[in-house]
């Protein structure tokens, strides 16, 4: 990490994290489920919200997932966008990701997997991925699942949405051992630097909103890995 915006606290507890391996993070995998938010064209590859940042996501994902298929995982869901060109998110975001676009279509690394045709598939209207979508009943109907691998972007965006919702649902549900983990090398968010000259409120230097979010998210239960091997 380079951004010295980082607070010190967060930097060592960025110190204390470690790897784990996917057989011992999901020891079962006929329980565990991988979940991915928004690894769609228009945020890694084409579009005003597009990044390099986030572009780098493609391959250690994809390699997470093959990996998590080789090691007997069946169930991944990806959670994307899909605007209604009227959504009011938009005044706050430039357009993108709308239906039928190209946008909206899961990036080709992971659609080209060959088992591609086992995903599931939510779709979006807003940062949350349970509002006004089909999520929780996905959720309700794989009552089984004691394990939730979160991966995508942004970090502080729709992940933090997506592993939030996965803890607190389990948390208000009362169910007992079970475990949300996001991988920090298989999750990202852009970068805005802080520029004097630009508009205040502009800026979203992304090493810290990374940072930030990891940490947040940890402090609520979620299961923060450096990588899973």
């Amino acid at each position: 990490m380079t951004d010295d915006l980082i607070p010190q606290f967060i930097r060592e507890w960025l110190q204390t994290l470690h790897p784990a391996s996917l057989e011992d993070a999901a020891g079962n995998p006929s329980t565990t489920a991988i979940f991915s938010a928004d690894m769609i064209v228009g945020f890694l590859h084409v579009g005003p919200l597009s990044s390099p940042r986030v572009a780098a996501l493609a391959d250690p994902v994809a390699a997470l997932f093959q990996r998590a298929w080789d090691h007997g995982i069946r169930q991944f869901v990806l959670v994307q966008d899909r605007h209604d060109p009227r959504t009011p998110e938009f005044e706050s975001y430039p357009p993108h990701c709308q239906q039928d676009t190209d946008e909206a279509q899961t990036i080709e690394r992971l659609a080209t997997l060959p088992f591609a045709d086992a995903f599931t598939a939510i779709e979006k209207n807003s940062l949350n991925p349970a509002i006004a979508t089909h999520f929780d009943d996905w959720l309700e109907m794989n009552r089984e699942l004691t394990t939730a691998i979160v991966v995508g972007n942004c970090t502080d965006l729709c992940v933090y949405q997506l592993a939030m919702h996965l803890r607190m649902r389990a948390n208000a549900l009362n169910i007992a051992d079970f475990r949300v983990i996001v991988p920090i090398d298989a999750v990202q968010t852009f970068d805005i630097p802080i520029d004097p000259v630009s508009e205040a409120g502009a800026a979203h230097p992304g090493d810290f909103f990374h940072t930030v979010f990891l940490y947040h998210m940890a402090q609520n239960g979620i299961d923060v890995l450096t990588r899973l091997t």
